[in-house]
C-alpha cells in the first residue's frame, strides 16, 4: 500500500460536488500564501533579510522601518494585555530559574539546565498557543511548561530525579520534558500528523536549541511536516551553544531560518531577547499554521547566561566579555522599561508581579523539599503492560531481598 503526502478527501467525478472537507495540498497551500502577500514563493520561504526586533535593548520600541519588516513579513504590535501578561510571566521565570539553581545547590535537585537569559523565548513560544494546541519541550523549557500552566513542583518533578514526568501531557498538551536531543519534535509531528488525520483545529509548537539542527531528528521531523504539510512551528532558540560546541562548529548557513526552504517551508529569523517581536512572529506563525499554509521554522537569537547544567563549566569555552555583552539584552530588563516608559506598568504593578513570582519560589522550595516516599518495585511496574517471565523473577528476587533486609532490621533492635 501507498501512503500519499496528500491527505486531502478523495477526489470526485466530474461534475459532481467537491467535497467540502477537502484539504489543500501543501503546493497550493504555498501557492495561496504567496498570493495572499503578494511576494514570490522564495521571499515568502525565505526570512526577511534583517532578523524582526521591535523593542531594542534600551527598551526603546523601534520605527516601523527599522523593524526588520518587509512585504510579506509584516507584523502588527501586539496588544497591551498580551504584553502584560508576558512581563509578569518573565518575572517568575527568572525568579523560578534562579530559585532552581538554588536548590540544585542544596541537593533538593539532581539537576536543572536554566534558561536564564533566554524567557522570552520561553513565555512567548507558551502564550501564543490556544488551549487545544500542543507544546513539545526540551529540557530547558521547565519555564515554557510552567506558562502553559503546568504546576511549577509538577514541571520540575523530573530534575529531582523521579521517574516520572510529574504531569499529565494529555492533561496540558505538553510533551514530556526530553532529555535525548531532538526526539521531541518526532513526537511533535506525529502528534500533528495524528491531529490532521482525525480533523482537528490543533496546532503544534516543537521546541529545540541551535544543537538540535545538527541532528538527524531534526532532518527527518522538518522534511515529514513539510511532505505531509502539517500544523507545526519548529521553534529554534539559537543560543550559541550546543553545550560547549560553538555554532559556528555546526552550521555555515546564512542563520538557521534559512534551512526553511530546504524542505519547503517558511522561515523567519527573530530577535530571541525581544518578547514583543518574539510575540508577533510567533502569533502570525500560529495563525498561519493554524489557517492551512503548513509548517514554519522560527529562529530566536538568545543566549544562555548561565552554564549549559550545574555540571558544567561554561568559562572553560566562552569568554566573560561575551556574556557582558548579552547582559545588555536582557529580555526582562528591556521589557520592564518598555512597558514602564509607556506607562503601562507602574511601582504597584511591578511590585504585585514580584510577589507572585515570590510566592511561586516558595511553593517550589516547599514542594521540592518535601520527602518522596521510594517503593522499589516501581522498576518493573510501567515497563510492560504484561510483565515478561523476566521482570517477574527479578521483581520477585528484589521483594524477597527487601524482605530479608526488613527483617535483619527488626532482629537488630
Amino acid at each position: 500500500m501507498t501512503i500519499s503526502a496528500d491527505h486531502s478527501a478523495p477526489r470526485t467525478a466530474p461534475g459532481s460536488a467537491p467535497d467540502r472537507d477537502q484539504r489543500p495540498t501543501a503546493e497550493n497551500a504555498v501557492t495561496e500564501a504567496v498570493r495572499k502577500f503578494g511576494i514570490t514563493v522564495e521571499d515568502y520561504m525565505l526570512p526577511a533579510r534583517h532578523q524582526i526586533q521591535m523593542v531594542d535593548p534600551e527598551g526603546r520600541l523601534l520605527a516601523e522601518g527599522e523593524q526588520g519588516t518587509e512585504p510579506g513579513h509584516e507584523y502588527p504590535l501586539p496588544g497591551d494585555a498580551e504584553l502584560l501578561a508576558a512581563y509578569e510571566q518573565l518575572v517568575v521565570g527568572r525568579r523560578v530559574n534562579d530559585q532552581n539553581s538554588a536548590l540544585v545547590r542544596q541537593g533538593r535537585m539532581a539537576v536543572y539546565p536554566s534558561s536564564h537569559g533566554q524567557e522570552a523565548c520561553q513565555v512567548a513560544a507558551a502564550l501564543c498557543l490556544a488551549e487545544g494546541d500542543w507544546l513539545f519541550p526540551t529540557y530547558r523549557d521547565a519555564v515554557a511548561v510552567m506558562t502553559r500552566g503546568v504546576d511549577p513542583v509538577q514541571t520540575m518533578t523530573i530534575f529531582r530525579g523521579d521517574w516520572h514526568s510529574g504531569y499529565d501531557p494529555a492533561q496540558h498538551k505538553v510533551g514530556i520534558q526530553c532529555t535525548p536531543l531532538t526526539t521531541q519534535l518526532l513526537h511533535a509531528v506525529g502528534v500533528a500528523h495524528a491531529a490532521k488525520l482525525r480533523g482537528e483545529d490543533t496546532v503544534v509548537m516543537a521546541m529545540c536549541g541551535d544543537g538540535a539542527t545538527s541532528e538527524g531528528d531534526f532532518h527527518e521531523a522538518l522534511n515529514f511536516a513539510a511532505v505531509f504539510h502539517l500544523p507545526v512551528i519548529f521553534f529554534v532558540q539559537n543560543n550559541k551553544y550546543a553545550i560547549s560546541v560553538p555554532l559556528a562548529h555546526q552550521s555555515v548557513a546564512p542563520s538557521l531560518a534559512h534551512k526553511a526552504v530546504g524542505y519547503g517551508m517558511a522561515g523567519e529569523r527573530v530577535d530571541g531577547n525581544d518578547v514583543v517581536a518574539l510575540l508577533a512572529v510567533l502569533d502570525r506563525a500560529v495563525a498561519l499554521a493554524r489557517g492551512g499554509s503548513g509548517p514554519l521554522l522560527v529562529e530566536a537569537n538568545t543566549y544562555r547566561m548561565q552554564a549549559h547544567t550545574n555540571a558544567d563549566d561554561a568559562t572553560r569555552y566562552r569568554q566573560d566579555s561575551e556574556v557582558a555583552e548579552w547582559l545588555a539584552k536582557d529580555p526582562v530588563t528591556r521589557m520592564r522599561t518598555y512597558l514602564t516608559d509607556r506607562g503601562l506598568l507602574d511601582d504597584d504593578g511591578a511590585s504585585r508581579i514580584a510577589a507572585h513570582a515570590e510566592d511561586v519560589a516558595t511553593q517550589l522550595r516547599e514542594g521540592l523539599g518535601e520527602e518522596v516516599p521510594v517503593d522499589p518495585q516501581e522498576l518493573f511496574r510501567h515497563v510492560f503492560s504484561e510483565p515478561t517471565p523476566q521482570l517477574k523473577e527479578q521483581a520477585a528476587m528484589l521483594a524477597d531481598e527487601l524482605a530479608r533486609d526488613a527483617a535483619s532490621g527488626e532482629a537488630s533492635k
